[in-house]
């Protein structure tokens, strides 16, 4: 590997790791929330707007008034990816609210493979063996999760972390449906899909508008660690094989799990040990399936 290479390689990791670990605060933030299961629609709304917000900041720095032309551009995949994304906002915080952080994250990290399984059946792209077996293993890490969310009552948060996992799925596979959509544009698309669709669900099951100032905050602030992840990712994917990306990722699952168990944060929530064993077995899949189908990179047309 070249001087250049080896730079622009670490350009990539960095940015990749450093949007891994900004999502990883996602989790701890949703906990914070006062009465989170009364006000999930507010939050998301909130959320919603604030990435939405966020992207066109960035889009208009970077590419001025000129960014409006990239609407045009979006096309089917793009509305699918936005709506696909904006629905996967929407089960992670359900999933939280439902069940513990670790079944949602660990979920969360299944979306490779589900990625990797769309683009097999919908755009007819080869699968690898690896990517099968990574399938099959993270299988049984999925069932030994819902196996203790069942006995501890609250398998409805394993369907919303597996729902959240297919939403990321969908989106990723609309982005190689046409690599050419515009991803940030895309990304502007789900949040106001998902402030939207909140909207509506305010108004038709819920008696207030409001919710509480600090969950207000809590909302902006994690609306901020979401566009901020998504920038840099965007910004990271043309530096890095998409194999080394799914590792890299892995640093929200483990983050997230991490800051809500160990007492610095205050959540404390300490993971059942089915769901500890089943995580792990996820992360095995992930790892297996990265490195089975790990490419060189090429450096980048800047």
């Amino acid at each position: 590997m070249t001087e250049q290479n080896n730079k622009t390689y670490l350009i990539g990791f960095i940015l990749a790791l450093s949007a891994g670990l900004i999502w990883s605060f996602g989790a701890p933030t949703v906990r914070y929330m006062i009465d989170a299961q009364i006000y999930q629609w507010h939050y998301l709304f909130c959320r919603g707007i604030t990435v939405a917000t966020i992207l066109l900041i960035f889009l208009l720095y970077h590419e001025g008034l000129s960014f409006r032309h990239n609407f045009k551009r979006v096309g089917y995949s793009g509305l699918l990816g936005g709506i696909g994304l904006a629905f996967a906002f929407i089960f992670f915080i359900f999933g939280m609210t439902f069940t513990s952080a670790a079944t949602t994250l660990f979920m969360i990290g299944t979306q490779p493979l589900f990625a990797g399984l769309f683009a097999y059946l919908f755009l007819r792209e080869y699968m690898r063996t690896a990517t099968v077996i990574a399938c099959l293993i993270s299988l049984l890490g999925m069932v030994l999760m819902a196996y203790n969310d069942w006995n501890a009552g609250t398998i409805l948060g394993w369907l919303f972390g597996l729902f959240c996992s297919i939403g990321f799925a969908i989106f990723a596979v609309t982005l190689r449906w046409q690599p050419d959509t515009p991803k940030f544009t895309t990304i502007i698309i789900a949040g106001i899909f998902c402030a939207l669709f909140s909207l509506v669900m305010i108004i038709i099951f819920t008696d207030s508008y409001t919710m509480p100032v600090r969950n207000i905050y809590l909302s902006m602030l994690h609306g901020t660690f979401v566009a901020t992840g998504l920038i840099l990712l965007s910004i990271g994917a043309r530096y890095l094989p998409a194999a080394e990306f799914m590792l890299l990722s892995l640093t929200e699952v483990i983050g997230g799990v991490i800051w809500c168990w160990i007492p610095l944060f205050g959540v404390n929530e300490v993971p059942g040990a089915y769901t500890l064993i089943g995580g792990f077995v996820i992360i095995i899949a992930i790892a297996f399936h990265a490195i089975g189908t790990r490419q060189k990179v090429n450096p980048p047309t800047l």
